[in-house]
Formats: C-alpha cells, structure tokens, sequence
C-alpha cells in the first residue's frame, strides 16, 4: 500500500493517518473520491490494524486535539510526492514539477515546491520573481536559501548591482558568498576589505572559486609577502591539501617556484629527495622550504625517521620552517603515542603553531603526564583556545599536581556547573556530585499551541516525517530562533510528542535558565531498550548514552559510512553479530528494524565490553572506531580514563568518547543510579593485553 506514514518502529504511524486524513476535512471540506491526499489518508487509515491504533490512543487524543489548534497546519502533501519533487528538481525535470504540483496545492510545503521552480537556470530568473518569493516568505528559512543561492549566481556572472540590492537582506551566508561581497568591496576600492580578506590568506586552506580574486588583491595590493606564501603552503601541506599547496606555489617569486622535475622527484618519494638532496641547495629559500615539507610528509608515517632527518638538515633551515617541521614530528608522534613526542615538541621553542598541532602539544604532555608541559603548553594556546573548558580543567589539573590547589580550584570553578564533559569533571574536582537541575514547570497547551504556529517548526517538523531530514533539520532550527526557555520547552515537547526525538533534544539543549533534563536525555522505546540491555547484563544509562550520541533515537538514521538505526550498526558489523548470536534469519533490511536494532547493538556492546576489561570507556571507543584501535590507543603502564578519552587520535571517536561518558551520567541521574561519579565511571584504562575475541569487528 503506497504512502502509510511510518512509525519509528517502522509500522504504520496512527497518528499521522488520523492527522492526515482529518486535516483534509478541515482544510477541503469538499475533499471527495477525486482528491488524491483525500483517499491516500482514507486509505492509510484503512490498513491500520486496531493494536496499534489502542496502542497509540494517548498520541492519537494529542493529534485531535492540534487538528483544532496552530499545529493544524502541519504538511498534507504526500511524502511520495514531496521526495519525488525534490528528485525531480535536482535532476531539472521541470516537466515533472509541474505535474506534481496539484499535490502541493494549499499545503504549507508548497513553498519548497516554489523554491526548486527557481534552480534550473538560475542566473536567468527576473529579479522580480526571486524578490517576489522573499516578499512573499519574509523571515522564513527558505527565503534565506533562496536569496543566498541567487547572491552567489549574481556574484558569479558579476551582476554587482542585484548582489548589492540582494545582500544586505541574507541572515546566513557562507565563505563563497563572503568572498563576493569582498569582490565587490575591493572592485570600489575599499581599503577595509583588504584588512577583513587578510585572515583568509592561511585560513582558507580549501579555497572557493569566489575567494581566488580576493587572495590575488592580498598580493597585488602587497599585503602578503614571500613569508606569508610560504606560511601558506605549509598550513596546505599540514592539513593534506597537496593540490592547493602546489596551486600557491604559483604566487612565488619566479625565482624560488620550484621546477616540475623538483617537484615531481619530492612528490614520487619525499624521502629520496630529501636524503639525495645536495648539501649546498640548502642554502636557497625554495629548498629549504621544500626540505621543511619533506620532513612533513615523512612525519605522517614514521615521525622517528623524520626527526632523524630533521637532525641532519635544521641547522640549515629559517627558524619558521625549521619550528613547523618538529611542530609535525611532534604532532604525528603524539597521535601515535609515542614517549618521544614531548621531546620532540620542545624543539619548536616558543613559535606559533597550528590550532590542531599546538593542542597536540598539551595532549603529548597529558599523555607523558608532564604535568609542567601540560601548563606551559596550555598558557602558550591562543586565547580562544585557552577559554574552552577542555584546557581550562587540564590547567587546573596540571596546577593541582605541581601544589597549586588554590589557583586549581578557581580554574574548576570557572566551568563548574556546564552540562559537559569537562564541566562535569570540574565539579567532581571541586567535591560536588553532578546533578540535574530543578525540572522546569510543564509546558502548558497554550504555549504549545503558540510555538506550533511557528511556520518553520511546522514546517520542519513535516519535513522530517517525511524524510526530507537535511531540509527538516534546518528548517527547525531556524524556527527555534528567537524564542526564550518557554518556547524552547515547548518546541522539545511539540517534537517529542510527535516523535521526531532529535529535534526534540536540540530544542531542550538551549535553554539557559530552565531546564528540563527529561527533554534533554530523553529516553524513548524504554520499554524496548531497557529489557534488551538487561539480557547483555549491560548498565541502561550507558546503552542510553550511547544511543543518544550515536542517533538521537532517529530510527531510520543512516550515517555517511552507511550505519543504520537507532544503534548506528554498520551493515558488516550487524552481518557478524546476528552470525554470532544465531540470529539465521537476518537480512539487511531488518536492521532498521527497532528490536532487530536495538538486539544486535546491545549483542555487540556485550562483546566489546567482554573484550576490553569491561571497561565503559574502552568499550565506547571500541564501539565508535574498532576494537582493535581502542586497544591499541591504550598505553604500556595503567592510564587515567580521562588522559585516554582526551589522548584518542580520531576527532570524532574522542568527542564522541567524552559525550556517551558524560550522557551516561545525566541518564544515572534521572534512573535514580546516583552511587557512581564520572571520575569513578572512567577510572583507569589498564595497559595493552590481548584481545578475547580476536575476529571482533
């Protein structure tokens, strides 16, 4: 049967039939056999078996009831439709717009339908058209799209004098759209805009085609010397843009460019080059800088050869480049945890480096538990850095253990009280308890009633249900602009009993002064998860922390790297653990499936805890990168969970680490689990041994 909306158990969703068919009464009374979203809800409903109907009454009262309220307003089009459209206008199949408009008539989403009329030739549309659209949607979140895709067709055919009349009006712009509004500057000669373009010289390592003028003016108006190319091309090489790096080169001198044979050598083999280079080059710019690089790309894969290199060659390197080159030995070794790295470190002296090299450095400290490196390192970050609460409780700690307690104290309490990670931490280190803060009083209809007349959030809301989870997300989050705690309260609990559970958290997430942390950590299909993590003999407020990091309790969530459901299994992963438990039914289909999800998740959070010391931690790495990095990331002697969690090579894996130890917490809390702390929740990693289940993926 085409178009029953979907419950996040993946059944029909009653709700939405009801809502659906009711609303058509409401909005075409005169609704009958020849309307087609009259009879797709009248057959939705039809297909409704009556459990789930009895099951879902509580919800089904709710949806009544906003048939008569704001929230009556919510989409009528067809998700079949709404997807097909979208499908449509990205393949600029205007025919088939057209004939999918009649499903868009007098549905709220009718402006998205407007929206993908404009993108096929748009650099051609009437100005008057598009500044009819954005009279006509004014404040909405798909006028902002609409009017930043024109500034960037009107800046890219230099139609500066609609970019200028259009601009000023664009709430949410973007590096492109920045770089033409500097085009247009520096074209009437504004001096200030050389001083705003400046920054980007090293920032932009990925450069738009819009941002090329802009940096070219930085060198034609003499703003940017050879240093500051050179400092270019080596933020590029740092960060793995080689193609970049080699565009840049062409700004040099002709005279320190280096040659395609020079070139071609260093890229076929780094090494080679470096070690065949003839002694006397060294003395000319272009092969210091090139021997510098070298010593980079080395350090990716084997920093200990690198640095050997580089003890051959600094003496003959400028001080810049000579810093830069130990600064990536250092950076490379740190990740690998090797003991070396603070050593190696301390080579780059006092020099400016990288935002992500320089935090390496107190990590190679924290690491080595160099307690006087981790505060010197900490006090030389620049001054954003230095404010986060990551280094402001790692200085605190580096102050307590060389007897500094009371200038520790002050940094605790300086974060003391965030719903963080390292707020937690600094709470217990001030000898508090976490805790979660007095539930605001409940949201009442009425003020729900007025946040679900807020176009974009109904909008969204509809845009989810239906699939349309990028558009959905955003239109959302534009809704919620604005709004004080109340109608942050109300929005989470607008999205919650609608189910759209992600929304529902982000909402909660910003309040400032009330809070309900119910909203905040919610904890849906407990009657499902919570029986599947007994049978794993598994802690429920960790199995919750996790699946709230991992996908917001989105059931059809469906990652980049192609994770699936609730627990985000990747489909090799799920293959396996259902091979393991016997499960000789499974197909990949089921694993969107909540049970099947939620069985194979908790199957797999058993087998990682079992095989790394049923330690939390380990096994939350363990869950998100592998078993066998998590167990390689250990140490050779027992290491403080928090140094590990902080010391995770992977970006991701190590916010990740840090979010479902500290949602584990909140969610002990609010499970009436109060007798372990955070601190006890990590406590030490013990050394590298093998593993228990050497074949577990």
């Amino acid at each position: 049967m085409p178009n029953v909306p979907k419950s996040p158990s993946g059944g029909p969703d009653p709700v939405l039939c009801v809502m659906r068919l009711f609303h058509r009464l409401a909005v075409f009374p005169d609704a009958g056999r020849g309307d087609l979203n009259f009879t797709l809800s009248l057959s939705c409903l039809m297909h409704l078996p009556v459990q789930p109907i009895m099951k879902s009454l509580p919800a089904l009262v709710f949806a009544c009831v906003c048939l008569f309220s704001p929230f009556s307003a919510m989409a009528d089009v067809a998700p079949e439709i709404l997807l097909a459209a979208r499908d449509a206008a990205k393949a600029g199949d205007q025919d088939a717009l057209e004939r999918l408009a009649p499903g868009f008539q007098g549905d709220e989403l009718s402006v998205y339908l407007d929206y993908w009329r404009f993108q096929p030739g748009l650099k051609d549309v009437d100005p008057a058209q598009i500044r009819d659209f954005l009279q006509r949607n004014n404040g909405s979140y798909i006028a902002d799209k609409l009017r930043g895709d024109w500034l960037r067709a009107m800046g890219k055919e230099a139609r500066w004098e609609v970019f200028d009349a259009d601009y000023p009006g664009l709430q949410q712009t973007d590096q492109e759209i920045t770089c033409y509004a500097l085009q247009r500057r520096l074209a009437r000669s504004e001096v200030a805009a050389l001083d705003e373009a400046m920054p980007l010289w090293l920032k932009l390592v990925d450069t738009p085609d819009a941002c090329y003028p802009v940096l070219e003016a930085l060198i034609i108006n003499k703003r940017v010397q050879i240093d500051d190319v050179w400092a270019r091309i080596r933020r590029q090489f740092e960060t793995n843009r080689l193609s970049g790096a080699r565009y840049t080169m062409n700004y040099l001198p002709e005279n320190q460019t280096p040659d395609a044979k020079t070139m071609q050598a260093f890229n076929k083999s780094p090494v080679k080059w470096l070690v065949k280079l003839p002694a006397g080059t060294l003395s000319e710019r272009r092969y210091q800088e090139l021997a510098a690089l070298a010593v980079g790309r080395i350090a990716r894969t084997d920093p200990a050869a690198a640095a050997t290199q580089m003890e051959r060659i600094e003496a003959k390197l400028p001080a810049e480049a000579r810093s830069w080159a130990w600064g990536q030995i250092g950076w490379k070794a740190a990740q690998q945890h090797l003991p070396e790295a603070v050593l190696w470190f301390r080579q780059t002296g006092q020099a400016a480096l990288s935002d992500e090299v320089s935090q390496w450095k107190v990590r190679a400290a924290l690491r080595a538990q160099d307690w006087e490196s981790v505060r010197t390192a900490i006090e030389a970050l620049p001054p954003e850095l230095a404010a986060q609460p990551t280094w402001i409780y790692w200085l605190g700690r580096a102050y307590t253990a060389t007897g500094k307690a009371e200038t520790a104290q002050g940094l605790y309490a300086m974060i003391s009280g965030q719903p963080n990670f390292y707020g937690n931490l600094a709470d217990e280190a001030l000898g508090r308890r976490i805790d979660v803060p007095p539930r605001a009083t409940p949201v009442t209809t009425a003020e729900i009633d007025r946040v679900a007349g807020i176009s974009g959030l109904r909008r969204g809301l509809a845009l989810l249900r239906a699939g349309l989870r990028l558009e959905g997300v955003r239109e959302f989050n534009w809704g919620l602009r604005g709004l004080d705690d109340r109608g942050l309260l109300a929005a989470a609990e607008l999205a919650r009993r609608t189910q759209v559970f992600d929304r529902a958290i982000a909402a909660a997430d910003r309040t400032k002064g009330e809070h309900d942390y119910a909203l905040r950590y919610l904890a849906p299909f407990l009657e499902q998860v919570r029986p599947a993590a007994q049978e794993q003999m598994l802690d429920d407020a960790w199995v919750y922390g996790l699946m709230r990091q991992e996908s917001r309790f989105v059931t059809d969530a469906r990652s980049s790297a192609g994770a699936s459901g609730l627990m985000q299994l990747m489909p090799a992963t799920a293959r396996w653990v259902a091979k393991k438990i016997g499960l000789t039914d499974y197909s990949p289909d089921m694993v969107t499936d909540t049970d099947t999800n939620l069985l194979l998740g908790t199957s797999y959070m058993r087998m990682v805890l079992e095989d790394l010391d049923n330690h939390p931690v380990l096994a939350s790495a363990a869950y998100n990168a592998g078993p066998r990095r998590a167990r390689r990331w250990r140490a050779e002697a027992p290491l403080e969970g928090a140094i590990y969690a902080e010391t995770i090579p992977f970006s991701e894996t190590r916010d990740y680490v840090k979010k479902v130890m500290s949602n584990t917490a909140y969610y002990a809390l609010l499970f009436g689990q109060s007798a372990q702390t955070l601190t006890q929740r990590l406590g030490t990693v013990g050394p590298r041994t093998d593993p228990v289940n050497p074949d577990l993926p």
